[in-house]
C-alpha cells in the first residue's frame, strides 16, 4: 500500500517505529495554504491512527484532527484515555466505522462506542457536523448489506 502523490498537496503521516506499525490515517494540505506552516504534531498524538496538524494564522495555533477508527476502535480508545489538553481544534474528521442511528436515518441502533466519540469530540468543544445534503459515505460491495454513514466531521 502507498499513498498518492501531488504537487499541489502536501502530506502529512507519522514514520513507523516498526515495520508492522505503518500509519493509517494520512492528512492532505493544499500547497496553497503552506503559508500556514502546517506542522504534524507526534509530540502530542504519536499513534499510527491519529494525525494532529497544527498551523498558524494571525499567531495563532489551531489543529486539524484526522482519525481511522478500525474495527476494535483502538484510536478512539486511546483518545479517551489519553488525557490532553488542547485549545483550538477547529476539526476532527474521520472514517470513525461506526453505524449509529444518531447520524444515520437507516440504522436503528444506538452503540456505546458512539457515546464514546461524543464525549470526545465534546472534550475538544467540537460538535457533529450536518450534511445539507445527507447521504452515504460508504457504498457497500456486498449485495444485501446496506449503504451506510461512517465518514463524520465534528466542527
Amino acid at each position: 500500500m502507498s499513498t498518492c502523490h501531488h504537487l499541489n498537496w502536501i502530506s502529512f503521516a507519522r514514520i513507523p517505529l516498526v515495520n508492522n506499525n505503518f500509519p493509517r490515517v494520512i492528512t492532505y494540505v493544499n500547497t496553497h495554504l503552506s503559508s500556514l506552516c502546517f506542522l504534524l504534531r507526534k509530540d502530542i498524538f504519536n499513534h499510527r491512527d491519529i494525525s494532529l496538524i497544527s498551523f498558524l494564522n494571525n499567531n495563532v495555533c489551531y489543529y486539524i484532527l484526522n482519525v481511522y477508527s478500525d474495527s476494535l476502535h483502538l484510536a478512539l480508545k486511546y483518545l479517551k484515555d489519553t488525557e490532553v489538553n488542547i485549545n483550538n481544534i477547529i476539526l476532527m474528521t474521520s472514517d470513525f466505522n461506526i453505524r449509529d442511528s444518531l447520524w444515520d436515518p437507516s440504522f436503528s441502533f444506538h452503540s456505546s462506542i458512539s457515546d464514546n466519540l461524543i464525549m470526545i469530540a465534546d472534550s475538544f468543544n467540537l460538535i457533529l457536523s450536518s450534511p445539507t445534503n445527507p447521504c452515504p459515505t460508504r457504498y457497500s460491495d456486498t449485495t444485501g448489506e446496506s449503504n451506510s454513514i461512517i465518514d463524520l466531521m465534528f466542527l
